[in-house]
């Protein structure tokens, strides 16, 4: 008696990979961000160099706390962005998923967004740590690993896209 055995072909690119580096981001993020929300309290800063401070902030707003002061509307609208824009990258990496500076960039803010959102929905705003400024020009607004994440992989992003018009 014959069966039918239905195997999954693994095509030659997988995205898996692509989702693990997400993982990371997302676990790295959170770990730091439970580690932070321990160690402080709203407001307190812990001067590291002088360039380089650790303070819990929170953010309501989006990047620069941008609508932070709004009346709560934007943490289901930012939440509803990082949403979409995870299910929109995981779509672009199974589509492209051998494209490695592209994939890289995306997994990098796929782990960022999904680490922020999980913030928004969790505790309604988003967890800042990090507080790097430079005596006399003031600091810069505070982020978290999940946003370094997302900036990195959009220099990447960048970076690709400059390559393949080069070519």
């Amino acid at each position: 008696m014959a069966t039918n055995k239905k195997t999954f072909s693994t095509s030659p690119a997988s995205m898996n990979p692509w989702l693990g580096i997400a993982a990371i981001v997302i676990l790295f993020d959170q770990l730091s961000k439970i580690t932070i929300t321990k160690m402080f309290r709203l407001g307190d800063e812990l001067v590291v160099t002088k360039f380089f401070n650790l303070v819990l902030a929170y953010n309501r707003g989006a990047a620069f706390s941008f609508l932070s002061n709004e009346s709560g509307w934007q943490r289901y609208f930012f939440t509803a962005i990082g949403i979409a824009a995870a299910l929109f990258i995981v779509y672009l990496l199974r589509k492209h998923a051998g494209q490695r500076l592209f994939c890289w960039a995306l997994a990098l803010i796929l782990g960022g967004a999904v680490g922020n959102v999980i913030d928004r929905m969790v505790y309604g705003h988003v967890i800042d740590f990090l507080d790097f400024h430079w005596p006399g020009l003031g600091h810069f607004p505070a982020f978290n690993i999940a946003d370094s994440a997302i900036c990195v992989g959009v220099g990447l992003f960048i970076l690709d896209e400059l390559r393949r018009v080069n070519k």
